[in-house]
C-alpha cells in the first residue's frame, strides 16, 4: 500500500494517542525496536499514525519506508519478523519504543542488529 506519510484522516489510530504524538515536518516519528527479553537494541525505523495503528492492532511491526514511500511489515519479504510485546512513548512523546520478539536478523544487511558493525572508538576517560 502506497500512501503519503503523516497523520491522515484515513488512519484509525486512537485519537487520544494521536493527539499525544509529536511528529517531524514529514509526519513521521522514530520507532526503536528492542528485543523484549534481552534489551538488545535491534533497529530504528520510521512510523506515522497509520503505521503505529497497524503495529498496535496486528502485533507485527509496520514501518514507513522513506526510500520506497510505502508501508512495510517487518519480515513480510525476509521472514525476519518482529512480534510486538509492548509499545511505549518516550517522555517527550516524539519516539516510540517497540519491544519485540525478533525472529532472524533485524538489519537489512542480514545482521542481528543494525548497531553492531561500526562501533566507534570511545576516547573519553571512564
Amino acid at each position: 500500500m502506497t500512501s503519503t506519510p503523516g497523520p491522515t484522516p484515513a488512519s484509525n489510530l486512537d485519537p487520544a494517542v494521536a493527539a499525544r504524538i509529536k511528529r517531524g515536518p514529514d509526519g513521521l516519528f522514530p520507532a526503536i525496536a528492542q528485543q523484549y527479553d534481552t534489551g538488545e537494541v535491534l533497529m530504528l525505523g520510521w512510523m506515522d499514525d497509520e503505521a503505529l495503528h497497524r503495529t498496535l492492532t496486528t502485533g507485527r511491526c509496520t514501518y514507513w519506508s522513506r526510500s520506497r514511500q510505502e508501508y512495510w511489515v517487518k519480515g513480510d519479504t525476509s521472514g525476519h519478523t518482529q512480534q510486538v510485546r509492548s509499545v511505549a512513548l518516550d517522555c517527550d512523546a516524539d519516539t516510540v519504543l517497540v519491544k519485540v520478539d525478533q525472529t532472524g536478523a533485524a538489519c537489512h544487511t542480514g545482521a542481528r542488529t543494525c548497531f553492531d558493525r561500526d562501533v566507534l572508538p570511545l576516547t573519553a576517560p571512564r
